[in-house]
């Protein structure tokens, strides 16, 4: 290939049964509208499998990359960008997050056959019914010692950490009251911005300079170019509540192998976030980009809130993977620590109110 990646092209073939979690005509749609505004690689091709689009050069980055303010900034006013796309032919979009978490519920396997699973769990020798499991609350993760989440425990054990269909039911029908209710608008998201989907490449950019309302948790770089971010991996991209996106993203804080929720950013650093996009966001919508105390407040609410809906939206998904994946990867665990999450953060963010 010689010195330069310029001729490379990625090639990605869809995983095992994942058209039970991921709509490939939206995917697309979603893929191109982001591309024709700068947003998305260049699309070569598209087949049964898989697709075939432009290789963006730079570093994939790790939980450590995002906390870095020149880092962040970009990643807030590139994902500003991306909520700025006006939907076309004045049409009103609507999230379908409701709609697609409703029917990964309708997807949870009816029981786990824990070898076939993950031959770590050596001492769950039995199927588990799915409507045998209960959630008992706990202070603590469990789960096998030889998975990457935590200790080893037993049959009755796992059963504490599961919650059950009803209880899985009745959190969906609060978020969707409460979440609702928030007056996030509704945008066009990138829905899956972990930190390995964003790749930063240190020699391309403009100066991006600090919010002026807001004292920076670091000096800024004397360079007048901090690079540029680009995001890859539009598989779940589509209409869906701005604070729904960001949430996530600061979720994606936590990492995923080695999943660490101390890492997830602090409100000093989630108010410096918030005000870098903000204040891009409004200039990408034509309107004075001055940025308030309470507009970064409400956002702040907002978000931390419906960092819950995306803790048990990826909890759903991975046990659905638990079933089909032929990826080496503990699907099983890493559901219990999402939902397990959620029940934590529950109280505390529910407790957050909009500055009146």
């Amino acid at each position: 290939m010689g010195d330069t990646m310029e001729d490379v092209v990625l090639v990605r073939i869809y995983g095992n049964k994942t058209e039970l979690l991921v709509d490939r005509e939206e995917e697309l749609k979603s893929f191109r509208v982001l591309q024709s505004h700068g947003c998305a690689p260049q699309l070569y091709c598209t087949f049964n499998n898989g697709l075939c689009y432009e290789f963006m050069q730079g570093e994939a980055l790790d939980p450590q990359h995002v906390c870095n303010p020149t880092i962040f900034r970009l990643i807030a006013r590139r994902l500003a960008k991306i909520h700025a796309i006006h939907a076309h032919n004045g049409w009103i979009p609507k999230s379908n997050l409701w709609v697609k978490m409703r029917k990964y519920f309708s997807l949870i396997p009816t029981e786990f056959e824990m070898e076939a699973v993950n031959g770590r769990y050596d001492a769950l020798r039995v199927p588990v019914p799915w409507y045998t499991l209960c959630f008992l609350p706990c202070n603590s993760l469990q789960l096998p010692a030889s998975s990457p989440f935590c200790s080893r425990i037993g049959y009755t054990g796992f059963k504490r950490e599961v919650p059950s269909p009803r209880v899985l039911e009745d959190e969906m029908s609060w978020m969707k009251e409460v979440l609702s209710n928030l007056q996030s608008p509704v945008v066009l998201c990138h829905n899956d911005l972990l930190c390995k989907n964003i790749i930063y490449n240190e020699k391309r950019g403009l100066w991006v300079p600090p919010v002026a309302s807001f004292v920076p948790l670091a000096p800024p770089p004397r360079s007048t170019n901090p690079g540029d971010v680009q995001f890859i991996d539009y598989e779940y991209s589509g209409y869906n509540y701005q604070a729904y996106d960001i949430g996530n993203h600061f979720n994606e804080f936590a990492g995923v192998s080695e999943v660490d929720y101390s890492l997830y950013p602090s409100r000093e650093l989630q108010f410096q976030w918030l005000g870098a996009y903000l204040e891009a966001y409004k200039e990408h919508k034509g309107l004075n980009s001055d940025v308030t105390e309470k507009e970064v407040e409400v956002l702040y609410v907002q978000v931390n809130q419906f960092a819950l809906a995306s803790h048990f939206f990826w909890g759903l998904w991975a046990l659905i993977q638990a079933k089909y994946s032929k990826i080496d990867f503990d699907f099983l665990g890493y559901a219990i620590v999402r939902l397990n999450q959620y029940f934590k953060m529950k109280p505390e963010v529910t407790a957050l109110t909009l500055p009146e």
